[in-house]
């Protein structure tokens, strides 16, 4: 590992053990771009479901002190970056040592290209990268809706359709069906089954009850994957729905269903990301179900050629 570090800071992979700090990190660096914070120590630790830690997660320190953190996701030609630095230690170079330790990484990994993501009201960050040669390629919004005390409407379903909990059985029909799914999806980049079902499947906060299957007969129609609580709420991690079940309101419906077991089990707020240019028109569709958007990000891309 080697990076263009300022004397009295040094970096090393991170740790299990690290996800703590990790998160304590984001979040202020989240209050300082956005005033709000909402980064737990359980989303980084999802983040690092589909990563290795021990490769791809650098951390740096100022003496005792995390001031420095970047995660890539080593998936496809592109693999994705987020990277985190201290309000009080920008202008130190650390932001351009994380860049080029993901860099290399990811040239070693054979990556055509590297993406970046950074909160669209972060200035600092996006000034940096495009020093760096990058360019902005795509936005995403982060969206929520706050449910309230009265339970969401019952979905309209489709004649012949039904909906139920993830059960024992449903991992290979659920995985193919997400990917099917989502194969036009910009920068799509799919797990293979088993490792999507130790990331996933095999996670300590698995909660099927909270994951759905939309059947016509024996097909699967559509899936939701969710989270418990995941960036402050609830959260639906992926909704996709198979191409000949599309424009007949199945997506608004299982997304209602969602909201009413979230609702159900307490909570009042759920949230997903989404890009911004969907080609299904799903922002639309989130937004016929009551959600609105909560922030944005900017992905930015750099080519390794």
């Amino acid at each position: 590992m080697s990076s263009s570090l300022p004397d009295g800071f040094d970096v090393r992979f991170a740790a299990d053990a690290d996800a703590a700090a990790v998160a304590e990190l984001a979040r202020v660096v989240e209050d300082a771009v956005l005033g709000a914070a909402v980064i737990t120590e359980g989303d980084i630790r999802d983040w690092w479901r589909v990563t290795e830690p021990g490769q791809n997660v650098w951390l740096i320190h100022g003496g005792e002190r995390l001031v420095g953190a970047a995660t890539l996701w080593p998936h496809g030609d592109a693999p994705n970056v987020w990277g985190d630095v201290h309000p009080e230690a920008l202008g130190r170079g650390l932001g351009t040592a994380l860049l080029e330790l993901a860099e290399g990484r990811a040239s070693d990994l054979g990556a055509a290209a590297v993406r970046n993501e950074v909160f669209a009201q972060d200035e600092t960050a996006a000034a940096l990268l495009e020093s760096r040669g990058y360019r902005a390629v795509r936005r995403h919004y982060g969206m929520r809706i706050e449910l309230g005390d009265e339970a969401p409407p019952e979905p309209a379903w489709p004649e012949g359709l039904t909906v139920a909990p993830f059960r024992d059985g449903d991992g290979p029909a659920f995985h193919a069906a997400l990917g099917e799914s989502f194969q036009d999806e910009w920068g799509h980049a799919p797990l293979e089954y088993e490792e999507w079902r130790r990331a996933r499947l095999d996670a300590d906060d698995f909660d099927p009850e909270v994951w759905a299957v939309v059947r016509d007969g024996d097909e699967v129609a559509a899936v939701i994957r969710c989270d418990v609580f995941r960036y402050g709420g609830g959260w639906v991690g992926a909704l996709g729905v198979r191409e000949p079940w599309r424009r007949r309101g199945v997506g608004l419906a299982l997304l209602q269903h969602t909201f009413r077991v979230f609702h159900a089990r307490g909570e009042r707020s759920v949230g997903l990301g989404v890009d911004s240019e969907n080609p299904t028109g799903a922002t639309r569709l989130y937004e016929r179900a009551g959600m609105h958007v909560e922030d944005e990000t900017v992905t930015f891309e750099k080519s390794l050629a």
